[in-house]
């Protein structure tokens, strides 16, 4: 009767018990009359009051008249345990006119187990139980085994049905909410690679524009002003190279604001060392604690470098999370005369970086690898000193730009 669920198996479960409360009733009355019981009217009239009444809390328990309203009686509510008082007490009065009024005992063993609090609702069958024996023994005016073997038999099954589909109900919650946080963790999965994937695309797109159309309209750009400074100032085609250098110029702006609208959104507000702050602050829990420091003096980066930085800084701290078991770890960008270089040192369990330990480290052996070819593609290199239990530090080393890009950045 619980109107949490309504499978097919819990509705037919229900009809069976009204049903079976009602043909015991039934059966009350037709031997009453038929027997000619000193009562059978009385027995007659209180079998249909308590069908009224057993009727009229269905009704309350099952039938809505709108959307807002919630049922009166539903388990461990007052009116369930007031409609459940009022049923078992006609039904003692039953007791008191019919022998045949014990077997009613056996729906009212469910409706109590299920109406109230297991508590509560243990008792009250085993109180019930010892009714219906009381009454077989004044009604038969005998004792017999079956007397107390079958009102207790039935208290017995009642229990253990209702206390083990409650157990069932439980375990299929628990399922249920396993699996709707299952889905829930799937969509953010789901969301996360989308994300993963535009920004990898982004930054993709973002280097091969940089490599290809800003590095050849810049190379363009010095040519055209290396011919114009060769020209005489009244040559016929001064004014032409001097026009293809200003084109050159503008598309080339162009490309590098589409380069600086596709960089990675840790750069878009603000320099590399606030992004690897950034970093450093998110990763930080009550487990690891993550600083950042800068040395010597910070000069603007190209935007791949920054970006190549960056990404290794992520994966690096992604690892030593994952991985490393550490409760420290530290981040330095380092500036110098001719190169940038960034460290990665933790105090976790470390790795051997050489042979098949690098898998057990990376993500599938892809970590390492993956950050040394960013690197290589700069021209810079990767480093990384661990041994098991010594902790781990990773470097990158990226060449400064050279007098060439310095002009490129200045034109």
């Amino acid at each position: 009767m619980d109107s949490r669920s309504h499978t097919p198996v819990t509705a037919a479960l229900r009809l069976c018990l009204h049903a079976l409360l009602t043909g015991l009733l039934a059966l009350v009355a037709v031997r009453a009359v038929g027997e000619g019981a000193p009562h059978a009217g009385a027995v007659v009239a209180l079998t249909l009051v308590t069908a009224g009444v057993y009727g009229a809390g269905v009704r309350a328990t099952f039938v809505r008249k709108s959307v807002r309203q919630r049922a009166s009686i539903r388990p461990g509510s007052r009116a369930a345990a007031l409609w459940l008082a009022a049923l078992c007490a006609l039904w003692l009065g039953l007791l008191v006119l019919s022998p045949d009024a014990l077997w009613v005992a056996f729906p009212l063993y469910f409706l109590q187990l299920h109406l109230l609090p297991t508590r509560w609702g243990v008792p009250a069958v085993v109180v019930t139980a010892a009714a219906a024996i009381t009454s077989f023994v004044v009604h038969r005016q005998e004792i017999a085994p079956g007397a107390f073997i079958g009102p207790l038999l039935g208290a017995a099954v009642a229990i253990a049905t209702v206390l083990g589909y409650d157990a069932l109900f439980r375990e299929s919650e628990r399922r249920r909410e396993l699996i709707v946080e299952l889905v829930a963790t799937r969509a953010e999965l789901a969301e996360a690679e989308r994300t993963a994937g535009t920004l990898a695309e982004r930054e993709r797109l973002a280097r091969e524009i940089h490599d290809t159309l800003a590095q050849g309209l810049s190379s363009i750009h010095l040519l055209l002003r290396a011919a114009e400074r060769t020209l005489p100032g009244d040559a016929p085609a001064a004014t032409h190279v001097r026009a293809a250098r200003e084109a050159a110029q503008a598309n080339l702006a162009e490309a590098r604001s589409f380069v600086r609208a596709l960089t990675p959104p840790d750069l878009e507000h603000g320099s590399l060392a606030a992004a690897l702050e950034r970093l450093c602050a998110r990763t930080t829990g009550p487990d690891l604690t993550v600083r950042f420091a800068v040395s010597g003096t910070p000069v603007e980066l190209p935007t791949p470098y920054e970006v190549a930085l960056l990404r290794t800084a992520q994966s690096a701290l992604a690892n030593t999370v994952r991985h490393a078991g550490a409760g420290r770890a530290e981040i330095t960008l380092s500036f110098m005369d001719t190169s940038v270089a960034l460290d990665v040192v933790d105090d976790g369990q470390g790795f051997e970086p050489s042979g098949a330990p690098v898998t057990e480290r990376g993500d599938g052996g892809f970590g390492l690898p993956a950050m040394r070819s960013r690197a290589a593609t700069l021209g810079g290199t990767l480093s990384v000193e661990s041994a098991p239990g010594q902790g781990t530090a990773l470097a990158v080393t990226l060449p400064v730009a050279g007098p060439v890009q310095n002009e490129e950045r200045a034109a």
